[in-house]
């Protein structure tokens, strides 16, 4: 199939290759013309402008976006309707709200161009691994592109079918579903990142406590000085807290157990948020995922204002002084 490519950072890049790997066509466009020359040397078809982007797919066009979330998304999909015509499919592979989605499908739906939308999980990894992608849009829309899915989803592989699976159809075990109309698809993604989350503070915190297992705070003969990377990699065979998380967190510590070049600030891309608003909407108590969230806020900041606080509260009730505080 001949599809285009909007927006070519690092996952929209490797997803191109690895379309272009299966057979696919790919027409792409990016605001950087390096990134785009890039690709054309790899055997994309380039593009100058939206225009020519357009012009250069076949019929009913076909346009990828893997472009930021919100602005960026919104206007692109703005232009790329100017610029399209009834019957094409416009798909959003990137992090949007899922209620944008619902608003975006309507607005499309009144010129007759399908739209798609699809939460995407692979990162830097999907073009050798796959991308598992959760799809949201019309079913007969979905099902036209199934060959462009199946393309970038990780197949079968080696790993075990569920008991009782065979009894079920589906492409789930190929790595991709189609979930719904309008917006599911991010909805989901949207679950699954703050439920990233959650696995990734549980990870952090277990490995905390092992690092300060020699503090001076624990009874010496309490005291432990644990080798971290061995344990991520005796746990990354048979533990039941196996996982691809723990994988990449043990390339982490194999490359420097101190994690000296990280700071420790930790950005959250919006999902988290938007999962605990709907866990609010549903009347849902989601006490991990949005701990995890928090965390990251915290991670963000020198002491707070409420810490001081709570500190002068705790010295006023109690004569509690701060460690290093000289008393007056």
């Amino acid at each position: 199939m001949r599809l285009g490519m909007v927006g070519l950072g690092k996952m929209g890049a490797n997803m191109t290759r690895r379309l272009m790997r299966g057979g696919h066509e790919l027409v792409v466009t990016d605001l950087s013309a390096d990134n785009v020359k890039k690709m054309a040397g790899e055997g994309a078809i380039s593009s100058a402008s939206l225009d020519d982007f357009v012009g250069n797919l076949g019929k009913p066009r076909i346009a990828w976006l893997m472009v930021p979330a919100g602005g960026p998304t919104e206007q692109t999909v703005d232009a790329l309707a100017q610029r399209m015509q009834a019957g094409d499919i416009l798909i959003d592979g990137g992090n949007s709200y899922f209620k944008d989605d619902v608003r975006r499908s309507a607005k499309l739906r009144q010129k007759g161009i399908h739209y798609v939308d699809v939460g995407t999980s692979g990162g830097v990894w999907g073009l050798e691994r796959g991308y598992c992608m959760m799809i949201g849009g019309p079913k007969e829309v979905v099902q036209q592109l199934d060959p462009i899915f199946k393309t970038l989803a990780p197949g079968r592989g080696d790993i075990p079918r569920t008991p009782g699976r065979e009894k079920m159809a589906g492409t789930a075990e190929d790595g991709y579903i189609h979930c719904g109309p309008s917006g599911a698809g991010h909805f989901v993604k949207m679950v699954h990142n703050g439920i990233e989350y959650g696995l990734m503070q549980a990870y952090a915190e277990g490995f905390d406590i092992f690092r300060n297992a020699t503090s001076k705070e624990v009874p010496e003969e309490h005291r432990y000085d644990l080798n971290l990377p061995d344990i991520a990699e005796v746990w990354r065979r048979g533990s039941v807290v196996s996982s691809w998380l723990l994988d990449l967190t043990a390339i982490a510590l194999a490359q420097n157990p101190t994690l000296a070049e990280y700071t420790g600030f930790v950005q959250d891309s919006g999902e988290g948020r938007w999962t605990i608003q709907a866990a609010i909407d549903e009347a849902v108590p989601v006490d991990v995922l949005s701990a995890a969230l928090y965390t990251r806020f915290r991670s963000r900041q020198e002491h707070t204002f409420a810490e001081k606080m709570l500190s002068a509260m705790r010295q006023q009730f109690g004569g509690h002084v701060e460690p290093g505080t000289i008393r007056k």
